[in-house]
């Protein structure tokens, strides 16, 4: 039996000098990693942590923050990486749902740890801070000394590949986020088959570019461990300077490259990419939203020596599910890019609404099933019975995820999808539900009624978020403003880029709010610059 953890150990044994994790021009080697996840393990359990624990993790990507999540496996706890860009009730919000025993934090989270305090407080939570003394006048139970003085020998273990790995939340169409669990077995399962297809090597240098409470990171950070590779973790300050992020590329000599179109589009409108660039590259994988094929023409000209991967799949099936390698440069850079063939252990299904097969070339829902599929969501049996359902093909225990998308199968038997079935949207790499943003939209007092739609953004960067308003009478908010106070609930990444005030929203003959009519108005609108 295997656990995520073991591959930082075999590597420690096996390769103890070699280098694990590169960072701002320091390398950590996979023996240091080894005993530092041990103390992080120790200390877990110095503070009352017990097996099946829930840890929220408070850090930035870091050594730090990775080092973090593999002690916390390692003291038989699950982790959950926070954004600390998100707002404090959002993140009080998933604190109460974990019912953390211990948080581990560090000095740049201090200003959020202290408005969680102020405003909600911590109840039991012991904090942790984990790069110094404790800021002051903040809760702190433990510090880097009390870390430092742990044994770094390592823990026993009792946990099984069945057990939670992490929970990681996604937007919730309520309002209220959504914890998915994922176990051992599910990261190993692609980690295994993606070692294998893409070739991962100790030699290779692979990037750490998703943000640690996006699944992708999963692959990034378990992928390198792996394999013995060495990962580098990108500087979150590079997202934005596409030829800054360009050159990292280039001195870290990377050769694999994981991300979302998003940046990779970011990076080809910068102009960002030479002919014939990053040598040492040798695949470039992206996952987590669709990428137009006018973007990924740009990128395969560039660099006619990289191997192209489409991945697919929702957190609820961990990472990814489907697979394409792409064989050549689009020839019609219109047609969308297929999403491929099930990861081994892997199905995909597309299904009419009797839940039967779809004919190829039509139209239907898209399902997933196989090694992958999350136990379900945290502490929420009635969400997790509406999206995983029983197998109508075959009769015992296993079951089939509804990913809200729609999809086809082309007639080569690649499946293509075809667009979302409900309001939830992928923009930039992340998964949001309109819904939870019109919920939040709907608490502010000087709006009379709203609506949030996405509508194609006139480029390759995929959808934009707009919001449709009307004001309660003797209101003069303007959009700025309307924006601001968002964004004090909500991630920046659910922002509406595109703001229209109505005097009365368009409604449709039920008297609900007419979707298609305000999508229609945003489009036929430009597009502010």
């Amino acid at each position: 039996m295997k656990l995520l953890q073991h591959y930082v150990s075999e590597q420690a044994e096996r390769r103890s000098q070699a280098s694990a994790i590169a960072w701002k021009g320091e390398r950590l080697s996979y023996g240091a990693l080894e005993q530092r996840t041990n103390r992080v393990a120790r200390l877990l359990a110095g503070l009352g942590a017990e097996r099946g624990d829930r840890i929220a993790l408070l850090l930035p990507k870091s050594p730090l923050a990775i080092t973090a999540m593999v002690g916390t496996l390692k003291a038989d706890c699950a982790y959950t990486p926070v954004d600390l860009k998100n707002p404090a009730p959002r993140v009080a919000q998933i604190l109460a749902a974990l019912e953390s025993r211990v948080l581990l934090a560090c000095r740049e989270a201090s200003p959020l740890v202290e408005q969680l305090v102020r405003e909600n407080g911590l109840g039991p939570v012991r904090v942790a801070w984990l790069d110094g003394d404790a800021p002051a006048g903040l809760p702190a139970h433990a510090t880097l000394a009390d870390l430092e003085a742990c044994p770094a020998s390592a823990p026993e273990s009792r946990n099984g590949d069945g057990d939670v790995a992490h929970i990681l939340f996604t937007s919730g169409s309520t309002g209220v986020p959504k914890g998915v669990m994922i176990t051992h077995a599910n990261v190993i399962a692609f980690v295994e088959w993606a070692k294998a297809h893409f070739g991962i090597e100790p030699t290779d240098r692979c990037s750490g570019h998703s943000p640690l409470h996006f699944d992708l990171s999963t692959f990034d950070t378990y992928g390198s461990f792996a394999a013995g590779a060495e990962l580098h973790p990108v500087p979150v300050e590079l997202n934005l300077l596409p030829h800054k992020l360009a050159q990292f590329m280039r001195d870290a000599a990377l050769t694999q490259w994981f991300s979302v179109p998003s940046a990779l589009n970011h990076m080809a409108k910068a102009d960002a990419i030479r002919e014939h660039d990053f040598p040492s590259l040798r695949r470039l994988i992206w996952c987590g939203e669709a990428w137009h094929a006018a973007g990924l023409a740009h990128w395969m000209r560039r660099l006619p020596h990289v191997r192209f991967t489409n991945l697919y799949g929702p957190t609820e099936a961990t990472i990814a599910s489907s697979w394409y390698d792409v064989p050549g440069i689009p020839e019609d850079e219109t047609k969308p890019v297929p999403i491929g063939r099930g990861c081994a252990g892997e199905e995909l299904l597309v299904l009419d609404e009797a839940l039967r097969p779809a004919a190829p070339g039509e139209t239907g829902d898209l399902y997933i099933r196989g090694v992958g599929l999350s136990p379900g969501y945290w502490r929420d049996p009635a969400k997790t019975a509406a999206a995983f359902l029983p197998n109508p093909f075959d009769g015992g225990d296993d079951r089939i995820y509804r990913t809200g998308d729609l999809a086809r199968v082309s007639e080569g038997g690649e499946i293509v999808l075809v667009g979302r079935a409900d309001t939830q949207i992928k923009s930039r790499g992340y998964r949001i539900e309109l819904g939870e943003i019109e919920a939040v939209l709907h608490t502010l007092a000087t709006l009379e009624e709203s609506a949030v739609v996405a509508v194609e953004s006139g480029g390759i960067d995929g959808l934009a978020i707009a919001c449709g308003y009307t004001l309660r009478p003797g209101e003069t908010l303007e959009p700025a403003d309307l924006r601001s106070l968002l964004a004090a609930k909500l991630p920046a990444y659910m922002l509406p880029s595109r703001w229209r005030r109505f005097e009365r929203l368009p409604l449709n003959a039920n008297g609900k709010v007419d979707r298609k009519a305000l999508k229609e108005i945003f489009a036929a609108t430009p597009e502010p610059k």
